[in-house]
């Protein structure tokens, strides 16, 4: 009498689970690699570009010599996968990562391909038509991270 093996996709798992060596542990599913990095939305206004930009300069003349720190602007801040899939884009008009290599071909600022370093800084500029939004449900998800 010969015995059937029935194969189910519960029986499968384990199967696989039990031949798995350590070296084969799950590992969790990566991070999205097809990044948006512009919204094609222009800066609030002439005065928010000067000032961003006028912020950037002045820190990178501040820390002249240093080659440890990331300067950025209008750049998009991603945190987790969730907020890809939710397309939450978050372009901060300026912030810092400090002890981190500068590199000048960064598109924006990708937690997880930057060993889990959020930015040390951030600031928003305000103007009449972003202060209410920026004061109220922006400023809870920021403070969050």
């Amino acid at each position: 009498m010969t015995t059937v093996d029935i194969m189910t996709p519960q029986t499968a798992e384990v199967a696989q689970l039990e031949t798995q060596s350590p070296e084969e542990e799950w590992q969790p599913p990566m991070p999205p690699t097809d990044l948006i990095f512009d919204d094609g939305e222009p800066l609030e206004s002439s005065r928010h570009r000067v000032t961003m930009y006028a912020l950037i300069r002045s820190y990178r003349h501040h820390c002249a010599g240093r080659n440890n720190f990331f300067v950025g602007g209008n750049m998009f801040v991603y945190y987790s996968s969730q907020q890809v899939k939710n397309k939450e884009f978050k372009g901060p008009d300026f912030f810092i990562v400090l002890d981190v290599p500068p590199d000048p071909a960064r598109q924006g600022w990708v937690v997880w391909e930057e060993n889990g370093r959020y930015p040390d800084m951030i600031v928003e500029l305000l103007s009449d038509s972003t202060e209410v939004n920026y004061l109220g449900e922006k400023s809870a998800v920021r403070k969050s991270l």
